[in-house]
């Protein structure tokens, strides 16, 4: 009897120091780059796994419609792996282009400055990812290829948008991580089609809630949300999901005699 009741004493103290140890690791502040470092070399497909394992089926995946607008299999630059910042813009109900041609560029002008801007420009950080919520904004260009590059030079590593992106040409041909509706790109200028509704605020982009400081995980499988306050025990599920992928996949590629590529590399 005391044999059994000393192996129950202890099953409970280990049983309490591993919640314990889980609730310590759920309450810690991560930092961006900590966070970043978690997620390194995550696929799509393992994250979804990771949100599987910690009981987040089907959450935080966004439409199959929001797609890379380009991609590079041989290095796989339109991967990324980033921390949200959310933008909004929305449909505009005032009175649009001026009548007299020569009051057109002051009024564009304007319009970019005090109601359609970019006030986020200078807040956009290293890893930083910028999605936009801006759907059904009149076929508006949101997003093109001067201000996708200022965004880059200040550390964005990537787009995730509903649609509103015109310039795609360009953005490809800058190797600038895109990924959209692209049914849904646009190909007008903000002015007197949509408005800034908000900066850091929590959008729907393909279906699925973004908050600013989620992580972002986009590929060729499309795009996942991690909320922020989950991400460190996705992340663990998740590497542990791509080392046994790659284990097997490497015995795989041994056995049918293919090259070793960075796919399976550690």
């Amino acid at each position: 009897m005391k044999k059994n009741s000393c192996f129950l004493l202890i099953s409970t103290l280990s049983l309490l120091l591993v919640n314990t140890e889980l609730l310590a690791q759920s309450k810690k502040q991560y930092t961006d780059q900590e966070l970043l470092k978690l997620f390194k070399g995550l696929r799509v497909a393992d994250v979804t796994d990771g949100m599987d394992m910690v009981g987040l089926k089907d959450v935080g995946l966004l439409s199959t419609d929001i797609t890379a607008l380009w991609k590079d299999i041989d290095s796989f630059a339109h991967f990324f792996c980033g921390i949200a910042m959310t933008v909004r813009y929305v449909p505009t109900n005032r009175s649009t282009t001026p009548a007299n041609p020569k009051e057109y560029k002051n009024w564009r002008d304007q319009w970019y400055t005090t109601i359609s801007g970019e006030p986020f420009i200078d807040s956009i950080k290293p890893g930083h990812v910028i999605v936009i919520d801006n759907a059904g904004d009149k076929d508006a260009g949101s997003v093109g290829s001067n201000n996708s590059m200022i965004w880059k030079s200040k550390g964005a590593i990537g787009i995730v948008s509903a649609g509103g992106i015109r310039d795609t040409d360009e953005i490809i041909k800058q190797k600038i991580p895109v990924y959209m509706d692209v049914a849904k790109r646009g190909r007008g200028i903000r002015p007197g089609r949509n408005e800034l509704e908000s900066v850091n605020k929590p959008v729907v982009v393909g279906g699925a809630l973004i908050r600013y400081g989620d992580v972002i995980v986009a590929d060729g499988d499309g795009v996942i949300v991690v909320p922020r306050e989950r991400a460190a025990e996705v992340a663990e599920a998740a590497q542990e999901e791509l080392r046994l992928d790659k284990a097997a996949r490497k015995r795989l590629y041994k056995q049918l005699g293919m090259p070793s590529d960075r796919t399976v590399e550690d």
